[in-house]
């Protein structure tokens, strides 16, 4: 787990630090990625707090969910309806509070704060 806080620092950092222009038709296609990547992130801290992480199955969530949110943009553009990336937005936005709050529960428990 201290590999993933750490990869996730730096990749932060990185992002902070280097200044990466991004063409505009893109922006859409990188927020829902970003998205789609923080669910993942916080699904996998999430599965090793309760003991059943599997790199397998977080590398290939990781990369499923984020060409997932992608398509899904790629194809509201054309078909004409930009905004049908709310869609993939609302989806990951749910799943990021929800494992958050798993998360945030687990933590809880085993500190015995609850």
């Amino acid at each position: 787990m201290f590999v993933l806080i750490l990869a996730l620092a730096v990749g932060v950092l990185a992002g902070l630090l280097l200044r990466i222009g991004v063409p505009a038709p893109l922006i859409t296609y990188l927020g829902v990625a970003i998205l789609a990547a923080l669910d993942s992130c916080l699904g996998g801290v999430r599965a090793a707090l309760e003991r059943t992480f599997s790199d397998r199955v977080f590398v290939f969530g990781f990369i499923s969910n984020t060409l997932m949110a992608a398509f899904i943009v790629f194809v509201g553009e054309r078909i004409g309806v930009r905004e049908l990336y709310l869609a993939a937005v609302v989806a990951f936005g749910v799943r990021l509070f929800n494992n958050l709050g798993i998360v945030r529960r687990l933590m809880f428990q085993r500190r015995g704060w609850e």
